[in-house]
């Protein structure tokens, strides 16, 4: 399974977003990857909650059809983040369609972080999904999620073997890129691909880091704070000896409390 990591500044609104998609998802497909991944809440923009709640959309609206659309056309799988309205509350999701532009996976995130997230966004309720990509049984997180052992454990006991994550980390967290995605990656013997932006969005700033981790936790691609598209064939699991992966997954045992 060979992947495009897109760092971007953040895009000003989701007009200039949806013009970025077809130059990087052509300019992927281009290069053999077969999935271009995208950071959180692409759509309409991450730190902006007063667009959140005026242009949300439901999963069969405008924006799920323009990104149809490209993958269609350059020929690839694409995940990315965005904010979904559905029922009439908000939700900060992340679909991955194929690359016919049919949805693959969808879900909304269920760690929630900070006081804009938080007061905009419901909670997803839902487990996240796995689903087969490229012949690789995949997995779904967003951003803060990927900081909870439990729900990269859960997808990898599920039988997910690589992991997308949107996210949008601001500068000051260089440890989630440093330590909790390697982390993840080594204790479950995941491929864990973290794409986020870099630059100024509207009082925060955004750290770049993008990094993608494989199943011995070491760093297969990492970009630094510069804009770029990292593309690379992700590694089977099997390719790694044993010695060199983590047996925790197999090994774990979860206490049963005494009812007595």
């Amino acid at each position: 399974m060979k992947i495009a990591l897109a760092q971007i500044r953040p895009p000003e609104d989701p007009e200039l977003a949806l013009a970025l998609c077809p130059a990087l998802a052509r300019g992927a497909a281009m290069q053999g990857a077969e999935l271009l991944l995208l950071p959180e809440l692409l759509l309409p923009g991450y730190n902006r909650p007063d667009r959140h709640a005026a242009l949300a959309q439901a999963q069969d609206g405008p924006w799920m059809q323009a990104m149809a659309a490209v993958a269609r056309e350059a020929g690839i799988a694409l995940c990315w983040g965005w904010a979904e309205r559905h029922d009439g509350r908000l939700w900060n999701a992340a679909t991955v369609l194929d690359s016919a532009g049919r949805t693959l996976a969808h879900y909304r995130k269920i760690q929630l972080f900070g006081e804009m997230e938080r007061s905009v966004f419901t909670p997803g309720t839902q487990a996240p999904p796995v689903f087969t990509l490229a012949g690789r049984r995949c997995g779904l997180l967003i951003c803060y999620d990927i900081e909870f052992p439990e729900h990269a454990r859960a997808l990898a006991r599920a039988g997910a073997e690589v992991l997308l994550v949107p996210t949008a980390n601001p500068e000051g967290f260089d440890g989630v890129p440093g330590i909790l995605v390697p982390a993840r990656a080594l204790e479950n013997a995941m491929t864990v691909a973290y794409a986020n932006y870099t630059g100024p969005d509207h009082g925060l700033v955004f750290g770049g880091g993008s990094v993608v981790a494989g199943p011995d936790g070491q760093a297969l691609n990492r970009l630094g704070r510069a804009e770029g598209l990292a593309i690379l064939t992700l590694p089977e699991r099997g390719a790694y000896p044993a010695a060199q992966l983590s047996a925790q997954l197999e090994d774990l045992r979860v206490p049963v409390a005494d009812p007595g």
